[in-house]
């Protein structure tokens, strides 16, 4: 059996990190990145701010509490993407096969690659190379899956690097906290606690069958990952998919504000898709085929997002650039491309309670109702002044 390795690497305190390099009076200070005081939640801390409890995803209301003297950032999204591009661009010049995970996650397939260079010294390397040309603190965790790897990389930060040796995962995670487990939530530890399992290696003392009578079919499978078995593979960049409509209309259009329209109904329906599949673009274009059949299109990258007014923006500054004002028009298309895993990072400066909230809200009519349920009032076309509206 081929010996399977892969690197997991993770930008540590990614936003507040940039925030440091931008304002270096930072460095070493309890800063918290996020929403607002009283209804946002926290995006990033630094490690200072940790050692009083402050965590990701906590509200700010409550972090604040802890570290009343933290230093509170709402965070400049341009630069926190600006940079992951940065990253994501030395990887994709070294690496085989890696998977973008999140905008500031990275795992890498070096299976097959020890034939050729010694894995370990080469993602010290690549590590080395990224903190030159970013001066971003990362860490990296090694090993024979996705799984233990990124477990490794917890262990290693801040800003180092941990090798778990083939046939050493179990011996590794044996005496960490079960809630180092991906996918271990607050409901799982509980009901593991009541049954005085605190390390990881007190899973093993209970047969899989037992585990599956307390926690469901999750019960084996918690059985194999305390052993180290995982069997995720890394998804490779150039396979992730981009999300896209078009629309070639029955008659050649030259209504300016028929066609915004039907760049706002498209934009919201990619969109959509987008959040079903929990993810944030980075980049939109736009394409107009005219009726001789000359096709233009465009592309801007932006900050990574998943929200409808962000996205309707980018698409509306590339229909500007690409219009020909007073040409009618044939095709009209829409596209988002470079995805990452929403997570947090989708509501990081906005109020937890609003935009990401109403995003969900309105996702969840349409998902019970239909994608027609609910549409913006600019997709709907005003009654012509000549003609009185219909009655309701």
């Amino acid at each position: 059996m081929v010996q399977r390795y892969i690197a997991h690497f993770d930008l540590d305190s990614f936003f507040v990190s940039v925030e440091v390099l931008r304002d270096p009076s930072l460095k070493g200070k309890a800063v918290i990145v996020g929403g607002s005081p009283e209804r946002g939640v926290v995006a990033a801390c630094s490690y200072a701010a940790r050692k009083f409890g402050v965590h990701s995803a906590m509200p700010m209301k409550r972090a604040l509490q802890l570290c009343p003297h933290a230093i509170l950032l709402k965070g400049t999204r341009g630069e926190y993407s600006r940079y992951s591009r940065i990253v994501t661009e030395i990887i994709a010049a070294k690496a085989p096969l890696f998977e973008k995970a999140s905008i500031d996650e990275f795992y890498i397939d070096l299976t097959g690659m020890d034939k050729y260079f010694n894995p370990y010294q080469w993602t010290i390397d690549l590590r080395q190379e990224i903190i030159d040309k970013t001066e971003l603190p990362i860490s990296f965790g090694l090993a024979a899956n996705k799984m233990v790897a990124k477990i490794a990389t917890d262990e290693a930060k801040p800003n180092g690097y941990l090798y778990v040796h083939p046939g050493m995962e179990q011996a590794f995670l044996a005496p960490l906290a079960v809630n180092k487990i991906p996918g271990v939530g607050k409901q799982t530890f509980t009901t593991l606690q009541a049954m005085s399992i605190y390390k990881i290696g007190d899973i093993l003392k209970f047969t899989p069958e037992t585990l599956e009578r307390k926690l469901g079919k999750y019960g084996s499978e918690l059985h194999q990952k305390a052993q180290g078995i995982h069997h995720g593979v890394v998804t490779a960049e150039h396979e992730a998919k981009s999300i896209s409509t078009e629309n070639t209309f029955h008659e050649n259009v030259l209504d300016e504000e028929y066609l915004h329209m039907q760049l706002v109904r498209m934009t919201e329906r990619v969109a959509y898709e987008l959040r079903q599949d929990e993810k944030m673009a980075g980049c939109v274009a736009v394409k107009i085929r005219y009726p001789d059949f000359t096709t233009t299109s465009k592309q801007m990258t932006i900050s990574y997002t998943f929200s409808d007014d962000e996205l309707l923006q980018a698409a509306t500054d590339l229909f500007q650039k690409l219009y020909k004002k007073g040409t009618p028009v044939r095709l009209l298309g829409v596209r988002l491309t470079d995805f990452v895993s929403d997570g947090v990072q989708g509501n990081l400066f906005v109020d937890a309670d609003k935009k990401a909230n109403l995003y969900k809200a309105i996702d969840d009519v349409k998902n019970k109702f239909g994608k027609q349920a609910l549409n913006k009032a600019r997709t709907v076309p005003l009654p012509k002044k000549d003609v009185p509206p219909e009655e309701e």
